[in-house]
């Protein structure tokens, strides 16, 4: 492997990375302090649409985290931007909630019901049968199927929970018709995050906690990256996959003195 660049830019998972069952991972408040305090360009991630950005700031902030609303950017406000740019000013049908609402709206996207050019499928606390159905008879009558992220399940105290990539399979079957997947791990997610900060992928690192999203997704945008094991995946696992992560560390702990 060739010798890479030093890391000036970070890209930063959320949920097993900073946070974990709604508690700050140890050392990751003082990971993201050595970085403002550094000036570093930095940006948390986030495959959940459930929220917008300044909710997830104002849930870090309780937290310890001192972190800008400008520097979170979730798989919705990724969605949004990519369909301002394919079909500007055009008209969805959406199951979700306020992040990815609010972001469509922002956009300057009608969100509807008749004759929608699009189906938009993100993450919701409860999926209704009656929205499905909605979503797969606009499918059928030509919607174009996007989903904000493929993960199948998400992380609840109670245990796993399904999410988008679940319902979405579900749609599949009933329309045939594929989504297409804006969230990690599309490279496009990790271009759009490198763009807002102006960030170069030579000195850039994704820090995730899960191979199959935030490693596979760095990996192909060209980024170094680092697994944490404070997350969802174990040291053994890496080994399964096809591909390696450039470094594996225990938390970002681990990183601060890089910061």
């Amino acid at each position: 492997m060739s010798e890479r660049k030093p890391v000036e830019s970070w890209l930063l998972d959320m949920d097993g990375v900073l946070v974990k069952e709604g508690r700050p991972i140890p050392g990751a408040p003082e990971f993201v302090a050595r970085l403002r305090a550094a000036d570093r360009r930095f940006l948390i991630l986030t495959n959940n649409s459930i929220y917008t950005a300044r909710d997830l700031h104002a849930r870090l902030t309780r937290m310890g985290f001192d972190v800008p609303e400008n520097a979170i950017w979730t798989s919705a406000l990724a969605t949004a931007q990519f369909l301002e740019d394919q079909r500007p000013g055009g008209t969805a049908y959406v199951i979700g909630e306020a992040g990815l609402t609010t972001a469509l709206h922002n956009a300057g996207y009608v969100l509807t019901n008749y004759e929608p050019e699009y189906v938009v499928l993100g993450e919701t606390r409860e999926y209704s049968f009656t929205a499905i159905t909605t979503a797969i008879r606009a499918i059928v009558a030509g919607a174009r199927f996007i989903c904000t992220n493929p993960d199948p399940t998400g992380p609840s105290s109670e245990g796993i929970l399904p999410a988008v990539g679940s319902v979405a399979a579900l749609i599949t079957k009933a329309t045939g018709t594929d989504p297409y997947y804006v969230g990690k791990p599309n490279p496009m997610m990790m271009r759009s995050a490198l763009n807002t900060i102006g960030a170069h992928s030579e000195t850039t690192a994704m820090v995730g906690d899960r191979m199959d999203t935030d490693v596979l997704c760095g990996l192909e945008a060209g980024l170094e990256t680092i697994l944490v094991l404070s997350g969802i995946s174990t040291r053994e696992e890496v080994d399964r996959f096809p591909y390696r992560p450039s470094r594996v560390v225990d938390s970002v702990a681990s990183l601060i003195d890089e910061a």
